[in-house]
């Protein structure tokens, strides 16, 4: 079940809301609990025991650990923990690449499991290990109500797709938290801004990048304009769902941490990755950057820790290995401009937006394409600046007419000026229209669309 269906919409989140609201307040988070598990069970109904396994688990270890303070029983909770969630993350993720890689080295013919990958295991996993982590360190209390915490790990609004919420973020909202109509009313606004990029912005960008990439042979423009095209669906898509996880959790009463500050405006690949999927790019900081010294060890250390945290970053999101080359891409870049690169860019604004405007787009490029074959015949299409019909426009004129006022608006929505225009009248009867407007037009796009492909299940 997506956010951006007919049953979520009109059937989940209302029930949701109204069994939430009616039940006595020691009783909510028993009935998001529940309400979270029918969320994911419609997906993925036999991995609700496996949820509810990590669940259980982290709970027991977090008790251990503040149970046993300062002993070795603390740090042998803390060990299970990592080792059981990452090794779930491992088997279910990564054994059909490991065995692959495994019989191609050498030429072995050991059999792949195959294993459906979970729904959100890669967001959920990091939460609950974050929650331990946090707890071994003192910088919070192990939570003793299991409901409560089960409550956290599968509070549907951010499960399956984030923003990735550490404990601490949340802990005081657990116990005690308010729901007044200002904080309702807001959420939804967010929550209708959100469906709005999502059906309305990426659903249709993203036909434009399947008509360039299914091209056998597309000319240098349309690949250009593919690649565009998957950023702004990628952004949209992932942003889309983000606002509409804050805006439920506000709804219900949870302050969720921002996702996303307008990516796209950057002028840098370091700043970039300061606005996009923050809430991953802290967790990374957080417990992987910092407790390997950080930037505090000398310069060659510093490079190392880096490599470390964009090989994890490209494993994060998929086993396969365009991923990895994708991470080695950007800890290229950034390691570049940590020479020296961000100083010119920071000089002049017309060399950054042209080195963002070329390295945005490649980087996409390899995240979206898995197989390397396939990658290489894209960047020959990409830069094919000579030979024949190499830079023919027809295509991209075909494509520019049909998709020019989606690709426009997107690129104006990826920038704050919306924004400000939005704060300035989202208070007024105008704003409390367009919003009507928009919900309405995205619910008629949703009742008649054929496909509505939400891209970051798949992480």
């Amino acid at each position: 079940m997506v956010f951006s269906s007919l049953t979520f919409l009109q059937c989940f989140l209302p029930l949701c809301l109204l069994a939430y609201f009616l039940v006595p307040q020691k009783w909510r988070n028993g009935t998001l609990f529940l309400f979270s598990l029918l969320f994911y069970a419609w997906g993925e109904p036999v991995y609700v025991v496996l949820m509810l396994f990590s669940t259980t688990l982290d709970y027991t270890c977090g008790q251990m650990v503040e149970r046993h303070r300062g002993q070795r029983g603390a740090k042998i909770a803390l060990l299970v923990s990592l080792c059981v969630n990452l090794g779930l993350l491992g088997v279910f993720k990564y054994s059909d690449f490991l065995i692959g890689t495994v019989n191609s080295l050498f030429g072995t013919e050991l059999p792949q499991p195959n294993l459906p990958l979970p729904i959100g295991i890669s967001f959920y996993t990091f939460q609950t290990m974050s929650y331990t982590i946090d707890v071994y360190r003192g910088e919070a209390k192990a939570q003793k109500n299991i409901i409560n915490f089960g409550a956290y790990v599968t509070l549907f609004p951010q499960l399956i797709a984030g923003p990735i919420v550490r404990y601490q973020t949340v802990a005081d909202e657990l116990e005690h938290r308010e729901c007044t109509a200002d904080l309702f009313a807001d959420g939804v606004k967010r929550f209708a801004c959100g469906v709005g990029k999502k059906v309305l912005l990426a659903n249709n960008i993203g036909l434009l990048w399947e008509a360039a990439s299914a091209q056998a042979a597309p000319t240098v423009l349309t690949a250009w304009l593919g690649v565009i095209a998957y950023s702004l669906q990628l952004y949209f898509d992932f942003s889309g769902y983000s606002l509409m996880a804050i805006g439920m959790g506000k709804m219900l009463g949870f302050d969720f941490p921002q996702n996303f500050n307008f990516p796209y405006i950057s002028r840098s690949i370091t700043e970039f990755w300061r606005r996009w999927h923050m809430t991953l790019s802290g967790w990374f900081r957080e417990y992987v950057y910092i407790p390997l010294g950080g930037s505090k060890k000398g310069e060659g250390r510093t490079y190392l820790n880096l490599l470390v945290v964009w090989l994890f970053t490209g494993l994060w999101h998929g086993s396969t290995l365009n991923f990895l080359l994708w991470g080695l891409f950007l800890f290229a870049l950034i390691s570049l401009e940590r020479l020296g690169w961000s100083k010119v860019l920071r000089r002049s604004q017309v060399i950054s937006r042209l080195y963002m405007l070329l390295v945005i787009p490649l980087s996409w490029m390899l995240f979206a394409i898995p197989s390397l074959k396939d990658i290489g015949s894209y960047i020959g299409r990409l830069f094919a600046f000579s030979g024949g019909t190499a830079v023919h426009a027809r295509d991209f004129l075909v494509y520019g007419r049909q998709y020019a006022v989606v690709l426009v608006i997107g690129l104006l929505v990826s920038t704050p000026l919306p924004e400000k225009l939005w704060r300035r009248i989202r208070t007024s009867p105008l704003g409390t229209v367009l919003l009507l407007v928009l919900f309405w037009v995205c619910v008629y796009c949703m009742a008649v669309a054929t496909n509505d492909p939400f891209m970051y299940f798949s992480f």
